[in-house]
């Protein structure tokens, strides 16, 4: 395994100063088993609320999709005070990082997913749904096509900015004075169309943080446009889940340990094969 750590705005200087970070986790090909094999790359975007990206969200989903055979990519994006849209050109430069690095990394350039955890889940969406957006080609100089994501993962993410939505992500991202017109721009079930990827998504029905109903207008708009998703809703299950088991549960705390909705990566690793 190889692992490095590049600091963003070094590579791509028209980020701001102090920007985002990737943490890459790179399998080693081997002569034994297939030496140019080329690999599904995920980028992991941690939850926090655009506050702080979770170390629950990073390292461990990093090592379980590695151990499936894919390259897994941490990115820590930039949090408050920071804010939109320094986040989106991270993840944005990340994609497009990832694909130069195919040959050094072994990267299968079409099957490039970005996997994200409540906040870090609509920054994701956020990247799924604006990959065409101007503001990537006229700061970061990249053309759509370098920077789209070929499949989304998203788990218990913020979606809405309605009465639904978690008001402290976006108050982080753009500002506690940021208008509603601001944040409806950044709504994502405003933003979807047919250029969306396919969509994995899986939430808890109990989650009083981030309510179900962020998923749920989600995959109503997937719908309208016709775009490939596939959804599972758990009954029980408090926010911030990630795996599910005792290595990314905080002190070993039993509420973040449930075997049925740790289900949710095996049918996320199932349906990236198929898709």
């Amino acid at each position: 395994m190889v692992f490095e750590k590049i600091k963003l705005g070094e590579v791509y200087t028209a980020l701001e100063s102090g920007s985002g970070v990737v943490e890459a986790y790179i399998p080693t090909n081997s002569a034994e088993i297939n030496i140019d094999r080329k690999r599904p790359t995920v980028i992991i975007c941690p939850g926090g609320g655009y506050r702080f990206t979770s170390d629950r969200e990073a390292e461990p989903v990093a090592l379980r999709f590695m151990a499936e055979g894919f390259n897994a990519i941490v990115l820590r994006y930039s949090v408050v005070p920071i804010r939109y849209p320094q986040q989106l050109l991270e993840l944005a430069a990340t994609v497009d990082y990832a694909r130069k690095m195919k040959d050094k990394w072994n990267v299968d350039n079409e099957n490039i997913i970005v996997c994200g955890f409540s906040a870090g889940g609509h920054l994701a969406a956020s990247l799924g749904t604006l990959w065409t957006d101007k503001v990537i080609k006229e700061r970061l100089g990249l053309e759509a096509g370098e920077v789209k994501p070929n499949k989304i993962i998203l788990s218990y993410p913020v979606i809405t900015s309605n009465n639904f939505g978690h008001q402290g992500s976006f108050d982080n991202l753009l500002g506690e004075d940021s208008t509603d017109e601001d944040r409806r721009k950044l709504s994502i079930e405003n933003l979807v169309s047919k250029d969306t990827p396919p969509t994995f998504i899986w939430h808890t029905f109990d989650d009083k943080t981030v309510p179900v109903q962020n998923s749920l207008l989600l995959a109503s708009a997937l719908t309208e446009y016709e775009v490939p998703f596939e959804m599972h809703i758990y009954p029980k299950g408090v926010h911030g889940l990630s795996l599910c088991e005792k290595a990314t549960a905080k002190d070993g705390e039993k509420k973040l340990i449930d075997g049925h909705v740790a289900s949710w990566f095996r049918l996320a690793i199932k349906w990236i094969n198929l898709t």
